[in-house]
């Protein structure tokens, strides 16, 4: 493997660059080896050759001081950085960059829980806490704070939020729970967001918004500065917790399920991020393929049959909780059961119930604020299984929740997939997550892959739903289709890339953003 540098940056401009980052940040924290240290950044689920997003070099700072030495360097040099926190995205391209020869910025050093504030309920974490390490916090102190983690726990929660991730408590929309940063601009500035941009401020991790324009946004799913710091608001431990699942027999129930279930969120009886599973989402966790069908293509319905005999679960599966003093979750339950149960052929069941079963309790954790890693054991479907998501946002409605699952599932069967798919329930949008999972040492399953989800990026823009974040290969396709009036959004973003990063060296071609330099090579 040779070292790929970015374009534009030549041999002795790499060297200055890495010279001046090593006295930053030390010689030990410089990664620039090709065979033992740089793979460690690379896509290992890649459908594409692994050189198309290959980094020169990683710099992983301790601090916000050095973070700012190495973008002040990088901005003298000319050398592209890609932030990451933990870098455990592994279904929208893990650690690697954008760009191929970008130095990615490693932030997992910078680890430390700063502060947890339990009468105002949040924390401070830098980029570099996991979602296991502030659980783990919280119960070494004795806190009584929930965490709202991702499946699965080992991910960043500073990394996760600012790039619009979410989870299954009542605190699912993570970007919501959010209250102030720190950044790094491009030119090393720090600044405070917020409230906390007012000096010796009390309130900068309790009111979001402070004096003037919102700002906190543009460092989201950008590359506009490099997020050092986060509040996050955390759950108070609510007097009472009540898990339930309820199962449905017939694919198109997914159609009165949606239905029934929009009124329960709006009126907050279902509180927290709730879920409608496809079932092989559900065999996944805890089965493997081969076991019920070793032929290539969708897995046929004598398969599906079995599966769900033996996983006591339905074609679709829903899970919600209820939170707070036993007689306001006696009374929400009764709402669900009367509205949900009704179905014809729904069973709702409990903890108790479904004891010992592996897709029930990690579930059943991440409604409680616990975080796991359960949900990696979809890759152990396929052998040498790899995935990416696709991921478009939906009204919550029953004809819309058919059409985007049988755009989608229609189109993956066709291709030789499975659907492994489910719709996480928000306030007033559904967040459509399909897995697709493929075989990693077969090149042509991998570019068929690819193809598929070009395919889906083009079908699901026709029908008027986008995608609300993506895989590094189709971060420009993608951005493509938010092309209302000539694609103004996009513009106005290219003009505050240009602002803020005239070099452009941060994360150019994050979500389809890239500097002019660039831009106008057509990289």
């Amino acid at each position: 493997m040779e070292r790929i540098l970015p374009p534009q940056v030549n041999g002795e401009a790499f060297r200055g660059f890495v010279a001046e980052a090593q006295k930053a940040v030390g010689r030990d924290y410089v990664y620039l080896d090709l065979e033992w240290e740089l793979p460690a950044y690379n896509d290992e689920y890649a459908t594409l050759p692994k050189a198309l997003h290959q980094p020169s070099a990683a710099v992983a700072p301790a601090n916000v001081a050095q973070v700012q030495a190495v973008v002040r360097a990088a901005g003298r040099y000319g050398i592209p950085l890609w932030p990451i926190s933990t870098g455990k995205n592994f279904a929208y391209g893990g650690p690697a960059p954008r760009l191929a020869g970008a130095v990615v910025l490693d932030l997992k050093r910078m680890n430390r829980i700063l502060e947890v504030n339990e009468k105002h309920a949040y924390a401070v974490v830098e980029p570099g806490v996991s979602y296991m390490d502030m659980y783990r916090h919280l119960q070494s102190i004795g806190s009584k704070l929930w965490i709202d983690p991702a499946a699965p726990g080992w991910g960043g929660m500073l990394g996760n939020l600012v790039d619009h991730g979410a989870g299954y408590t009542p605190y699912g929309d993570h970007l919501l729970m959010q209250c102030g940063m720190e950044v790094v601009l491009a030119d090393g500035t720090i600044a405070h967001t917020a409230m906390g941009a007012l000096p010796g401020s009390r309130t900068t991790h309790l009111y979001k918004y402070g004096l003037g324009p919102w700002a906190d946004g543009l460092f989201t799913q950008s590359n506009f500065g490099v997020v050092t710091r986060i509040g996050i608001w955390l759950m108070p431990e609510p007097p009472g917790y009540t898990p339930f699942m309820i199962t449905y027999e017939r694919e198109e129930d997914l159609y009165e399920v949606t239905e029934r279930v929009r009124p329960l969120k709006l009126n907050n009886i279902i509180p927290n991020a709730a879920t409608t599973v496809e079932m092989l989402w559900e065999a996944a966790v805890q089965k493997q393929r081969r076991h019920y069908h070793t032929g290539k293509g969708p897995l046929p319905e004598s398969a599906r049959k079995k599966l769900r005999a033996d996983l006591q679960i339905g074609v679709w599966n829903f899970y919600g909780a209820v939170y707070g003093p036993a007689p306001i979750m006696e009374n929400n339950l009764e709402i669900i059961r009367d509205s949900l149960t009704s179905i014809p052929g729904a069973k709702i069941y409990f903890d108790d119930d479904r004891k010992g079963d592996i897709g029930w309790e990690y579930r059943r954790q991440l409604m409680r604020g616990i975080p796991n890693m359960t949900e990696y054991n979809q890759m152990n479907w396929i052998p040498n299984g790899g995935h990416m998501d696709f991921s478009p946002i939906s009204p919550v409605t029953g004809e819309d929740a058919m059409r985007q699952y049988s755009l989608i599932r229609d189109r993956v069967n066709r291709a030789g997939f499975d659907y492994i798919g489910e719709m996480l329930v928000g306030w007033r949008d559904m967040h459509h997550i399909f897995a697709l999972v493929y075989d990693l040492q077969d090149e042509a399953e991998k570019r068929r892959a690819n193809q598929l989800f070009g395919e889906l990026i083009d079908a699901a823009a026709a029908e008027g739903y986008g995608e609300y974040r993506t895989h590094l290969d189709f971060m420009d396709k993608i951005a493509g289709t938010y092309n209302w009036n000539d694609a103004a959004q996009q513009r106005q973003r290219e003009r505050l890339k240009d602002a803020l990063d005239p070099s452009g060296i941060l994360g150019p071609g994050k979500m389809g953003i890239w500097p002019q330099r660039l831009r106008k090579e057509g990289v």
